[in-house]
């Protein structure tokens, strides 16, 4: 809308004059009125509605954004700790794969060696390594496997064969070789021999 100021024609038609005496205020006044000014008063409309719209929009489409880097960032991170954890954990097993059958040989020696001659200088020798060794697991945190008397565990146990026993069928009666965990992952499973269920003719 326009607002008609000094200078143009009013309602009957003839040119608005500025009061005043004359002289240099008259002057001014009457310099002033020759220039009109328009006044602009904006409509309403959906120019601004809709520039809020899309700037909340941008807004919301940002933090979506930033939440979803974040979650990328975080499964980085996880994954490659695991990363690092599994490669750690396959590092020291290859070692710890290579000791162990050390330690299965010096336990046979002491039991072969104390059945056939009880204990000497040379067995309690041999007993000695086998106590530093153990001991370099336990700090090592590698811990053997109880598997003789306990149930059948597949995840921490491989049968060799089965045996009938007055044991409950499924119990492990022998243990072949001794099964070691690593913290909390196998790191071994111990080779046993299960029992069974006596058959019908010996029960009787």
């Amino acid at each position: 809308m326009v607002v008609a100021m000094s200078g143009e024609s009013n309602q009957n038609g003839e040119p608005s004059m500025s009061s005043g005496t004359g002289g240099e205020a008259g002057g001014e006044v009457a310099d002033a009125a020759a220039f009109p000014v328009e006044v602009v008063v904006p409509e309403p409309g959906n120019d601004l509605d809709s520039k809020i719209a899309s700037l909340e929009k941008d807004k919301k489409d940002n933090w979506d954004r930033y939440l979803r880097a974040a979650a990328d960032l975080e499964n980085l991170r996880k994954r490659q700790k695991r990363e690092i954890e599994e490669a750690k954990f396959e590092s020291k097993g290859r070692v710890l794969k290579e000791m162990l059958p050390v330690v299965d040989n010096l336990e046979r020696a002491i039991e072969h060696a104390t059945a056939q001659a009880g204990t000497n200088p040379i067995v309690e020798g041999v007993q000695l390594v086998l106590r530093q060794f153990l001991t370099a697991f336990e700090r090592l945190d590698v811990t053997p496997i109880e598997a003789g008397g306990q149930p059948f565990d597949p995840n921490l146990h491989e049968a060799i064969s089965q045996q009938e026993s007055e044991a409950p069928p499924g119990t492990v009666v022998q243990v072949l070789q001794r099964g070691y965990k690593s913290a909390d992952r196998l790191l071994r499973p111990a080779l046993v021999v299960v029992a069974k269920a006596k058959s019908a003719h010996e029960a009787s």
